[in-house]
């Protein structure tokens, strides 16, 4: 019987400092949202600055996927996290001193955005350099169940803390949840991931990171999935979702949609805990097929009650595949290409997203909205169709891995 994640010392670190991070992360988009309004900033103003933001993020992850695999992952957190606080001290002073403005800020986003790419592919590589290979699943499970609960507490209290201090003073909270987590990494003993004997340029890197994945039918296969994913369902749910049901149910309606899908998450992620499928790839796909649920519920239900189910169940069974996608890279991906490969879902994942986003309006609006909302339910529901009748996502089995020793690490 393998031992539980979190009695190992490195694996309660790891966990701790992201859950902080992410507790921050959850804090800054409602706090950056009323700067810009403060500053005099609208609509276009705010796109721009969380655009300019994405776009960094998507930029620089490939970068962020080289250096995770040639540094200490460890060194890559606590650099990330410790820049991204000066950074971030950087935005809260200007507001609090009254001396900000949008092309301030939008600048230093395009600084935090490169700074989370370089991160991220190296957080996601770690965990498998934390616990051993029979406590994995459990780990990728405690991990995204902390983090989830993390970013729930953390957008609940973005508005407290805009409202009773302001956005500049809820972002200097941001900024210390980097220092923490900075802290927090540093504790962190692992030994160094396997690396290439030689190292090429950071360009043919990137080509060896792309090599892996095409290695693996079923990685490449799901990354196109998850692209087609992002493309359609991201404006389904920013742009349509609001309008559609704000005005069918009520605003309230919507936050408790979203709140529903939240607790959706940290329900999947507390089942997979126990259930541990042999084929968790194909299992996990098939659960995607629920996330459908939502949008077609948006699109041909006014029952409060079915639309916050449809939310449930897209959580549900986003997060349910979400584990089985992740222990699958970490089972079966080269140690030393990990962080690279993370990269390329990171993209595959969000660069078509910032897509969706504008053309869902104008589409909506030449068929109307209920039937793009349709669409994106049926889009969803054939790419799992299509998923699953590949050979590799099917056959794709987790590991056995070898017994621990009696005594683990405490």
């Amino acid at each position: 019987m393998s031992s539980h994640p979190l009695r190992h010392p490195a694996f309660r670190w790891l966990v701790s400092g992201a859950t902080v991070n992410l507790l921050g992360n959850g804090i800054a988009p409602v706090a950056l949202a009323f700067a810009v309004l403060d500053l005099g900033g609208g609509a276009t103003e705010l796109g721009l600055v969380v655009g300019l933001y994405a776009l960094a993020d998507v930029g620089a992850v490939l970068f962020g996927g080289v250096l995770g695999d040639r540094l200490p992952r460890t060194v890559m957190l606590q650099g990330s996290s410790l820049a991204a606080a000066v950074v971030q001290g950087v935005v809260a002073w200007s507001l609090v001193g009254g001396w900000s403005s949008i092309p301030l800020l939008a600048g230093l986003g395009v600084l935090n955005g490169v700074l989370s790419a370089l991160a991220g592919p190296s957080s996601s590589a770690l965990t498998r350099q934390t616990v051993p290979e029979a406590s994995l699943q459990q780990a990728i499970s405690w991990r995204r169940i902390a983090q989830n609960a993390s970013l729930i507490v953390g957008t609940g209290l973005a508005g407290v803390l805009v409202v009773a201090f302001g956005s500049g003073w809820a972002l200097a909270i941001d900024a210390a949840t980097f220092a923490v987590a900075a802290a927090l990494f540093s504790r962190i003993r692992v030994e160094d991931a396997p690396r290439a004997e030689q190292r090429a340029g950071l360009w043919r890197e990137v080509g060896e990171g792309l090599r892996e994945v095409l290695r693996h039918t079923w990685l490449w296969l799901l990354i196109l999935q998850a692209l087609l994913y992002h493309l359609f369902y991201g404006g389904a749910q920013s742009v349509l979702g609001p309008i559609v049901v704000g005005d069918e149910l009520g605003r309230a309606a919507w936050g408790w949609a979203l709140s529903a899908m939240m607790v959706g998450f940290v329900v999947g992620g507390l089942v997979t805990l126990r259930w541990r499928p042999r084929r968790a790839l194909y299992v996990g796909t098939w659960f995607l097929a629920l996330t459908a649920a939502f949008p077609l519920a948006m699109a041909w239900s006014d029952s409060l009650a079915l639309v916050l189910l449809g939310a449930w169940l897209h959580g549900f069974g986003l997060e349910i595949f979400s584990v089985g996608w992740d222990l699958s890279i970490q089972e079966n991906v080269a140690p030393d290409k990990l962080a690279r490969v993370y990269s390329f879902d990171m993209i595959g994942s969000f660069i078509a997203r910032p897509v969706g986003l504008v053309l869902t309006g104008p589409l909506a609006a030449l068929v109307g909205a209920r039937v793009w909302l349709t669409v994106v339910g049926a889009v969803i529901l054939g790419s799992v169709l299509v998923a699953t009748t590949s050979r590799d996502v099917r056959r794709l089995e987790r590991r056995d891995p070898a017994p621990e020793p009696a005594t683990a690490p405490v």
